[in-house]
């Protein structure tokens, strides 16, 4: 069987390096979508390794932005491109880890042909507090003065925006592990509806409910696991996951999740090392 991780980073290309290293076993290839605020040459100690492929078309990526979403199809189009066949594809950041070493996550995979890993809610009925992302304007991919006055004043006076497809919405977190052929199927959808994309720019964190509606509309509905197999900590009213440390190490190994996010060497290196040796 073979296997896809879509990495999308920003980070230090060290541990972009290291997180591909721990998958580099031959069953995994790895696309990697480089923020084109980034220097390219920085990777290029990475430059022509066995099973990583960099992809050309680059993205200014804003977290929040749609940038996220045309960023990881860009990843997606140059994994179909080469003609290989993946049972899965899994979406990762330049500060994700594999928590479990690379033969576990292939056994995994391989005792879960066809099935999609995400973790969703019903953004009607359970999730109701992200509807503002599609009802209301978001100027989060444009840089310009003023531009958080301008999406007030917008809102202001502007209807409530419509979904412009007739589909349930779900979604809750980014990361997902899909079938190679569910993600060429995400792809093609969004690639076929201009108005879908268009509408879309002006969202709000579309990387976490995106892929999820189409799918959970789509003849995949019913392979789809509401759970993603993501370990991550989400301190009380912050934004974003805190940054793991050797601390966490306990509840890392004792986690069933596959990857885990988010880590930055700079802080700690060490804990990386601990998963090494202990899994």
């Amino acid at each position: 069987m073979k296997f896809a991780v879509i990495i999308i980073t920003h980070t230090a290309p060290e541990q972009t390096q290291r997180l591909v290293g721990r998958l580099n076993t031959g069953d995994f290839d790895c696309y990697i979508h480089v923020d084109k605020k980034v220097d390219i040459e920085t990777h290029r100690d990475m430059f022509g390794m066995e099973h990583m492929y960099f992809v050309e078309e680059r993205f200014d990526v804003q977290w929040g932005g749609y940038s996220a979403i045309e960023a990881t199809l860009s990843c997606i189009r140059k994994m179909v491109a080469s003609g290989i066949k993946y049972d899965h594809v899994s979406l990762l950041s330049g500060q994700d880890y594999p928590i479990k070493n690379a033969e576990h996550i292939s056994r995994f995979f391989a005792a879960h042909p066809g099935k999609q890993f995400m973790l969703y809610k019903n953004m009607e009925t359970e999730w109701q507090i992200a509807k503002a992302r599609v009802e209301k304007y978001h100027f989060t991919d444009f840089n310009f003065r003023g531009k958080h006055r301008l999406e007030d004043v917008v809102n202001f006076l502007t209807p409530k925006r419509k979904f412009p497809i007739d589909m349930e919405l779900f979604g809750k977190e980014t990361y997902w592990s899909i079938t190679g052929e569910c993600a060429a199927y995400v792809a093609n959808f969004i690639g076929r509806r201009p108005k879908l994309q268009h509408y879309l720019k002006y969202t709000w964190g579309a990387d976490e409910f995106l892929f999820h509606s189409i799918i959970l509309n789509s003849p995949f509905k019913d392979t789809v696991v509401n759970k993603n197999y993501r370990y991550m900590v989400w301190p009380p009213g912050e934004p974003r996951p805190k940054v793991l440390t050797t601390a966490d190490l306990p509840d890392l190994l004792a986690s069933d999740a596959l990857f885990a996010r988010k880590f930055d060497m700079a802080v700690d290196g060490g804990v990386l090392d601990l998963i090494d040796a202990h899994t």
